[in-house]
């Protein structure tokens, strides 16, 4: 029963199916199945999956969009159980995510803070155009691991470099990691303003996530 459950889970990802989604963690919960089990074995599959697709070329932006949001309503359908069960997901890490002051282009960065919550992170999206005071006062909140920022124009990728001067001046760049997207960011400039991270799309950056958290 559950193995079967578990494919359609993964399948209801490949085909970006959020109600689908939900229906089938309904289904689980009405049957009593482990709502981790049923984020690990089912929807994440599909999510690897999607994510391996688009990797290859073989998957494009909408399709991983549409991943992204049926795994997020399944997750929405499955937390309330699993805070009844008192089995909380185990959190890779905390991110604080942002487009840097100055810069409105939102889709990047969301599409990051999808795979990287349906990848098991705790993310706080703050959205765009955000100042690197209100960032810095976030990563105190909720006592960050990572700190990701979206700059898609060439004028704002120096607030990059503001961000990570500012959390190094309030004593905050010790423990937390940077990660660097945006189309004109390349190795030379994250090198230059000594982010910890880098990457071209939303699939990478859950993978330098990870290896930035010792979770790879």
């Amino acid at each position: 029963m559950s193995a079967e459950l578990f494919q359609k889970m993964s399948q209801s990802i490949l085909d970006g199916d959020s109600d689908a989604a939900a229906e089938l963690a309904k289904q689980a919960v009405a049957a009593g199945v482990d709502p981790l089990e049923a984020i690990n074995q089912g929807f994440v599959v599909g999510v690897n999956q999607v994510g391996e697709s688009f990797a290859c070329g073989n998957a494009f932006l909408p399709e991983l969009v549409m991943a992204g949001e049926a795994m997020k309503a399944a997750v929405a359908v499955l937390e309330p159980e699993m805070k009844k069960r008192g089995t909380e997901r185990k959190i890779l890490g905390r991110v604080v995510l942002a487009t840097v002051q100055g810069d409105i282009h939102e889709i990047g960065k969301t599409l990051v803070g999808t795979m990287l919550s349906a990848s098991g992170f705790e993310v706080h999206d703050l959205g765009v155009d955000v100042p690197s005071e209100k960032i810095l006062a976030k990563v105190r909140e909720v006592d960050a691991d990572l700190v990701g920022l979206s700059a898609l124009l060439t004028t704002t990728m120096v607030k990059q470099r503001e961000v990570i001067e500012d959390l190094d001046k309030e004593g905050l760049r010790r423990k937390v990691k940077v990660i660097v997207g945006g189309a004109p960011v390349t190795r030379d400039w994250v090198q230059k303003i000594e982010a910890d991270g880098y990457s071209e799309d939303a699939i990478g950056a859950v993978a330098v996530a990870k290896q930035l958290v010792g979770a790879a």
